[in-house]
């Protein structure tokens, strides 16, 4: 939700709690993809980019496809026009999502070798880089965690410097991360993305 958004819901709460209300009921028969793919439609024709961010990645998380996504936008252009589609396609450069990249369109989710395990401290975190995507890796004693380095909000690459001890901050909007177990501590309601893993002679490996 935008600063905005949150301050009318604090300063006139019986308006807004309408007119939230109103959004569930109008899009209740559709399924969740549906209703999410529509969403990013509206923000494209209002031409709100941090909504637009917001409910991309939303898409995303509840199993739009990159296709889906644009066949959606190319669908809407009787009412979009060419100029809103392509204003919203350079966010989508910006944003430089993997999935969204060219290479990716058609490629199947794989296991990728990731780092040494060696190289992965005991009780610490270690940022590393494969195939275009950045990870955060927690491990102790007991397990070990990969994790996008994508905000769930906005889907912000956080850096690495955003990490102190181990707490993870998203620098945009100050969602922030329990390392250990990738839940959103301040600000946000949803956790980092985790990828499945497993160790093969020696190598961490994680497949998305």
């Amino acid at each position: 939700m935008s600063d905005a958004l949150e301050y009318l819901v604090k300063v006139r709460p019986d308006a807004m709690t309408s007119y939230f209300k109103f959004l569930r009921e109008a899009g209740k028969h559709l399924d969740t993809r549906s209703r999410d793919l529509i969403s990013v439609i509206t923000k494209v024709y209002s031409q709100t980019e941090n909504g637009f961010r917001q409910y991309l990645g939303r898409a995303i998380r509840n199993g739009a496809t990159p296709d889906e996504v644009l066949d959606a936008l190319l669908m809407a252009f009787p009412a979009l026009g060419l100029a809103k589609i392509v204003w919203a396609i350079d966010i989508l450069l910006d944003m430089d999502i993997p999935e969204f990249r060219p290479e990716a369109f058609g490629a199947e989710s794989e296991w990728h070798d990731v780092i040494a395990l060696e190289k992965v401290t005991p009780d610490d975190v270690t940022y590393a880089s494969c195939d275009g995507r950045n990870l955060f890796i927690y491990r102790n004693h007991e397990h070990l965690r990969v994790y996008d380095s994508r905000c769930p909000h906005q889907v912000t690459n956080i850096p690495h410097l955003a990490l102190e001890g181990k707490q993870l901050t998203c620098p945009k909007h100050q969602w922030a991360f329990d390392i250990e177990s990738g839940e959103c501590v301040a600000k946000g309601d949803r956790p980092l993305k985790r990828f499945e893993h497993k160790v093969e002679g020696g190598r961490l490996l994680a497949y998305w």
